[in-house]
Formats: structure tokens, sequence, C-alpha cells
């Protein structure tokens, strides 16, 4: 069974000089390719670079480069041009972190606005595909949305966490939708249980958003309370629970709706003898 974590926050503090460990406790999990996410410029960087770092054949990580609404308010006129440079690296396979977000307002709305539209155009030019944020912002989100998604040959909205209408809102856009270990806690997550049916296959990924959004559901809990992307089997646990699949079944479709969405090569299954030690270097 292989697993594509499609959002980890491999650049954070929290995994300085362990990045090694990590990812051999990730492949031995069963997630056998990672997304390394983007959340500025010097964010999008750092993890191109650790892609080239620490996959040396090229076919394990891979990243998205992108500017976060809440970093919003640093976009200027030359971002795009850098943004775009980056974006050429052949490990880089999407636009983003980008989006809305009018739940903390770290950057003002209209300054938001301004840099999604931006990188909306930029992924519309390159015809990459887009990994999207949204928080409170939904009815603003969907009408810029759709002025650009004739434009863009895929977008994903990244650890979805909103309501029916939301949901379907965006799957009426034909957008992917990620889900994260938000489905696994018990008191803000449960609304998923009946929505993540809804989502067809071929439009669902699982995602960690390690080292945040720690499954409550697992046991036993790791010191310290940081999620890893070796955590998402609880994430594909808990979908295949409420979508009445097997788990099996989930791994297979979501991991085959991610290889396709990001480009990813396919990966051979390990052998019995190499199944607790994955060699990506």
């Amino acid at each position: 069974m292989q697993l594509i974590d499609i959002g980890v926050n491999l650049t954070h503090a929290s995994f300085d000089d362990q990045h090694v460990a990590v990812l051999e406790r990730a492949f031995g999990a069963g997630v056998c390719q990672l997304v390394l996410t983007g959340t500025s410029l010097a964010e999008s960087d750092h993890a191109l670079s650790l892609c080239l770092k620490l996959d040396e054949h090229g076919d394990r990580l891979f990243s998205t480069a992108g500017v976060h609404p809440h970093d919003a308010r640093h976009w200027n006129s030359d971002d795009s041009k850098r943004l775009r440079a980056l974006l050429a690296e052949p490990q880089v396979r999407a636009v983003g972190e980008c989006g809305l977000d009018f739940n903390r307002d770290f950057s003002p709305r209209p300054l938001q606005e301004k840099a999604l539209e931006e990188q909306l155009s930029l992924a519309a030019d390159l015809q990459m595909p887009v990994f999207l944020h949204e928080r409170d912002a939904h009815p603003r989100f969907v009408q810029i949305l759709r002025d650009y998604r004739d434009r863009l040959p895929a977008a994903v909205v990244h650890c979805f966490t909103g309501e029916q209408r939301a949901l379907f809102d965006y799957l009426d856009l034909d957008l992917h939708i990620g889900i994260t270990g938000w489905i696994c806690d018990e008191r803000r997550g449960a609304h998923l249980h009946p929505l993540v049916k809804e989502i067809p296959a071929g439009r669902l990924m699982l995602e960690s958003d390690a080292p945040y959004l720690l499954p409550r559901s697992l046991r036993p809990k790791p010191k310290g309370g940081r999620n890893e992307p070796a955590f998402l089997p609880e994430v594909l646990r808990e979908v295949a629970l409420h979508r009445n699949e097997s788990q099996d079944e989930v791994a297979r479709h979501t991991t085959a709706c991610a290889r396709a969405f990001f480009g990813l090569p396919a990966i051979a299954e390990p052998s019995n003898e190499q199944s607790s030690d994955w060699d990506y270097r």
C-alpha cells in the first residue's frame, strides 16, 4: 500500500536536523512520496533545496512554490518574476500555497486578493496546478476562482475544513480536495465525517500538514505533539471509515489522484526485505 502526502511543511524549524529520520519513518509507514509546501518565496526556495538535498534520485520529494495569504502583505512587483523562476525548477510541481485567510487577517484583505490573483494568473500562464488555502473566506474565494478556473489545469483546496456549501461549490468548480488530520478531531472535525463520502474518487487527496494537525485519534500520541508524515495512515484510516471503503481502496485512489495531479513518477512497491528501510537517496 502506497500513500502520497500532498502537504508537509518540512521547512518548519521543528524538523531541523531531523529530516532524514522523519523521511525514513514516513517511507517505513508507506508514505512513498511527499510534496513539500512553500508558503513564501524564502520558504519555497528552502523546500526546493530540501528536495534536491534529500532525494538523490529525484522521485520521492517534490515541492510547491508560492506566497501564503499571511505573507501577502510582502508581495511586490518583483515577486512574480522570482516565483516564475522557482516554478521552472523540475521538482516544483504546483503554484502555492496561495489563497485567502479572513480568519486571522495577518495581511490586509485587498493585498491577499492581489497576491492570489497574480499567482492564479501565473499558474494559468505556466499551465501548472494550484495549491490553495481558504479560511473563513469562502464567498470571495469562490468568486475569484470562477474568473480563473477555465484557464487553470487543476487546483486543490488544501486542508479542507469547511461546511457542505463550500465543499459543493469547490466540487462544482472541478477542484480537488485535500483532507488532513482535522477529520480525526472529534471536537471540531466531526462535520467532515458525512462530507468526505461526497468527494468523488479522483478528486480526493490526503495530507499531513505536518508539523501541524496531529490526528487526535492517533494512539500512542508522540511526545511533544508534533505531527509527521508517518502519521498519514491515521488520516487514511479515518477517511476510509467514513467513506465506507477499505483502507487499501482509499490508498489506491488517493495516491493515483495525487500522482496524476502533481505529475509524479510511479514508485515500485518495496519487497518484504526493503519494507522497513526504503532507499530514497
